[in-house]
């Protein structure tokens, strides 16, 4: 149990708002530092190849101004690439997606460390965001977070790992307190405690299927 604890409380997390020309935007900004070289973090989050071993595969024109798919997810253009620093993508999924980018920051920290910080911005619908707030996307950035790691500390994971995993007693326990640890984000931010609890169980629910 310790270890689950020690593994959330590396990961900083804030919850915003920002405007932007489709109107107010919600904002998830996650941050934390891995005991790897900046060169091998972005290999890992720019290489196809490594992207399917750890995260989801990925297809299309990986280059700036190109368009990109990850396979039963997300997709976009590369709006930004500055090597090996600064990725910017929008992040869209569905018919009607509206606007949602996605940045990913990188820079080293001491010797062979880097810290990563990835921030979602998006035009959330009103009642998505006051059934789920910001746990519904941030529970799955943790996911990603938590996978970065262990890839970059030399583990795979299967696509078979991944379709089940949140159905395990561990995955259940990381779901249940990454949920928490946005709830109390969502409350460093100004929510109204109602808000928070209700829109907690209803993430922690929706990912472990309870």
């Amino acid at each position: 149990m310790s270890e689950i604890v020690d593994e959330i409380n590396r990961l900083h997390r804030e919850v915003g708002a920002r405007q932007v020309e489709a109107g107010e935007a919600r904002t998830v900004l996650l941050r934390r530092t891995y005991d790897a070289e900046v060169a091998d973090v972005w290999d890992a989050v720019t290489s196809p190849e490594r992207l399917g071993r750890w995260f989801m595969p990925v297809s299309g024109e990986l280059k700036l101004g190109g368009r990109y798919q990850l396979e039963g997810n997300a997709g976009g253009e590369i709006l930004e690439c500055v090597e090996p620093t600064r990725l910017r993508v929008s992040w869209l999924m569905g018919p009607d997606p509206g606007f949602s980018e996605v940045e990913v920051r990188l820079a080293p920290e001491g010797d062979g460390r880097t810290v990563f910080e990835l921030e979602h911005v998006a035009v959330v619908p009103e009642e998505f965001w006051g059934q789920f707030g910001p746990g519904a996307v941030g529970v799955g950035w943790d996911m990603m977070f938590f996978g970065l790691r262990k890839h970059l500390a030399g583990g795979e994971i299967t696509k078979e790992d991944a379709a089940t995993w949140h159905t395990t007693p561990e995955g259940k326990e990381f779901i249940t307190r990454w949920g928490e640890a946005w709830g109390a984000a969502y409350t460093a931010s100004g929510a109204d405690a109602e808000a928070v609890a209700a829109t907690t169980a209803a993430t922690i629910g929706f990912y472990t299927g309870t």
